[in-house]
């Protein structure tokens, strides 16, 4: 597989469609690829339809069947938790991994989670070497891959991505970058996009507007969704030229808002794809 354009379900979340209702939204824009978010227990919003989350107490097989009906795929499970509450995070992840095995999906996506008070910065990553190190041997099991997001205070850098990206020596434990929250943290996404593209197995397209980045930039250290590529403040011709350097084939999976801005997403980074490879990094 070269770069292909996917879709995270986030899009669909203005709307209060379910988890299939979005699906079927995505592939009617002309996506072939995917992003579910998947959750524990009974979610309120999602058993009543109003909500695109799947339950992972549900079967696997029946949220296959649902991308298979409609022709596309999972370019990853969208399961973020807190990495340094290990009680939490340890059995979730490793529900994650064996039901994103069982979808199709290479990789989990993740990020370290809000650090709790009485947690110290020093302590905070022995916790999370354990964590990583504990569903690591799931992942390994059942070959799928771990994606790290930067979105939240230690991964907000580079340096700290880099840092929890490499706590544990495994070939399963990746990067899932995020341009959009890298920008609004304050650093450069480009070459931070350099620095971590050895590590990289997902991508998540997120562009931000000229209005959030006026208002937040170096005041937040991410956001759930942009507005479409190609709109905002990220060179997306520099970014592809930077993957395509780095030899990266998988997925850039769009955050935004809305379907009209995912279908705009779509056209625009199709359209870079489909340039010659003549750009520079």
């Amino acid at each position: 597989m070269s770069i292909e354009v996917g879709v995270n379900m986030e899009f669909i979340r203005c709307q209060d469609k379910p988890f299939a209702a979005g699906v079927e939204r995505a592939a009617q824009l002309g996506f072939r690829w995917v992003e579910p978010m998947v959750h524990n227990g009974r979610e309120l919003l999602s058993e009543a339809g109003y909500f695109h989350s799947f339950s992972m107490d549900d079967d696997p097989l029946e949220m296959k069947d649902i991308l298979d009906r409609h022709g596309v795929k999972a370019s990853g499970l969208s399961a973020h938790c807190p990495l340094m509450r290990p009680e939490i995070s340890v059995p979730y992840l490793q529900k994650a991994v064996r039901f994103a095995a069982a979808v199709g999906a290479p990789v989990v996506n993740t990020d370290e989670g809000i650090r709790p008070d009485w947690v110290s910065l020093d302590e905070a990553f022995p916790i999370m070497k354990y964590t990583l190190t504990t569903v690591l041997r799931t992942a390994e099991r059942y070959g799928v891959s771990i994606g790290i997001e930067p979105h939240q205070s230690i991964s907000r850098t580079t340096a700290g991505l880099l840092r929890i990206a490499t706590l544990v020596d495994s070939p399963r434990l990746r990067v899932n970058y995020d341009t959009g929250n890298v920008y609004l943290a304050g650093e450069d996404p480009y070459e931070g996009l350099k620095a971590i593209s050895h590590l990289l197995v997902h991508v998540h397209a997120k562009d931000i507007s000229i209005r959030m980045s006026e208002a937040e930039k170096g005041k937040v250290t991410g956001t759930p969704v942009g507005c479409a590529c190609g709109d905002g403040v990220i060179d997306w011709r520099k970014v592809v030229a930077i993957l395509r350097q780095a030899g990266f084939s998988g997925v850039l999976s769009v955050e935004c808002g809305t379907p009209e801005q995912a279908a705009r997403s779509l056209a625009h980074l199709n359209t870079i794809l489909s340039e010659p490879r003549t750009a520079s990094a």
